[in-house]
């Protein structure tokens, strides 16, 4: 079944820009992070919603090393040789795809409760919550699609009961003599 066509103007109803905002965020952030693995881009994507929360998405290592790739890049595109830089660029690459796999396999390891969280520093632990937080709400939004898809089923089965239940009421009211 097709869609309608939305209008882009802001939704009245503050639940229901609530919802909208959190969906759409979870689809947006869905997109980016295909779009990495499709494509093998580095994406940095930060949503700030209404309420001042900031969401963020690094595909490869964290935010602040895209910022400060953008902005040599910024400044390669305004005069500077590329060609001077390309070791030195694919060395940043490196280390920081070491950092982000340290990050992970020492997230991974305080996860399942091999190292103590204490240790961990302050950006550490941000890339790790950033990460739990993606992994919950895909974990939501896969579960509110399942829920969603027993609620019509089980709408379905209740036309259904009420349909015979009035197919037997009727029976019984044209049996009684």
């Amino acid at each position: 079944m097709a869609r309608g066509k939305v209008q882009m103007r802001r939704i009245e109803n503050p639940v229901h820009r609530q919802v909208t905002f959190c969906k759409r965020r979870m689809g947006l952030l869905k997109k980016a992070k295909e779009l990495s693995v499709l494509c093998d881009a580095d994406i940095g994507v930060m949503v700030f919603s209404p309420h001042g929360k900031v969401y963020e998405l690094a595909t490869n290592g964290n935010m602040q090393g895209l910022i400060e790739r953008y902005k040599g890049s910024n400044t390669e595109a305004h005069g500077e040789s590329s060609e001077q830089n390309k070791p030195e660029v694919i060395q940043q690459e490196v280390l920081l795809l070491r950092q982000e796999i340290d990050l992970l396999q020492k997230g991974l390891r305080y996860m399942y409760g091999e190292n103590d969280i204490n240790h961990m520093n302050l950006n550490e632990l941000q890339a790790l919550e950033s990460n739990l937080e993606i992994w919950v709400h895909n974990i939501r939004y896969t579960k509110m699609q399942i829920i969603s898809r027993e609620i019509e089923m089980l709408k379905t089965k209740e036309g259904i009961l009420k349909a015979a239940n009035d197919i037997l009421q009727e029976r019984v009211l044209y049996s009684i003599p």
